[in-house]
């Protein structure tokens, strides 16, 4: 079945960075785009990035474009979340979701504070 099994987050200062990864199992990963989705305490999960399947077209939600990149690495079923010039507004779960399924993992924490 399908799996996604996020990692890399943690604890960084305001304006540090940090990369998420998302190894994926169980489906045809070049087949399908991939989305980063985020969830702060109190607060509805959005999402945050989206790379569809061949790589080449990203979108970002407003609020981290120009400080997030996403990216994908086929022959690995990985897709990556590389976060710069972090806010405290960024804490929160971060998600890795496909449409395959639909399907979600379990998330990663990042927490950015001082």
């Amino acid at each position: 079945q399908v799996q996604l099994v996020e990692s890399g987050g943690g604890l960084v200062q305001p304006g540090g960075s940090l990369r998420l990864s998302c190894s994926a199992s169980g489906f045809t990963f070049r087949n399908y785009a991939m989305s980063w989705y985020r969830q702060a305490p109190g607060k509805e999960r959005e999402l945050v990035a989206v790379v569809f399947s061949t790589g080449s077209i990203t979108k970002y939600a407003d609020s981290v474009k120009g400080r997030f990149t996403i990216s994908r690495d086929n022959a690995k079923n990985t897709v990556y979340l590389q976060m710069s010039s972090l806010k405290p507004e960024d804490t929160a779960v971060y998600y890795c979701f496909t449409q395959r399924g639909p399907s979600w993992g379990r998330g990663t924490q990042v927490t950015v504070s001082s």
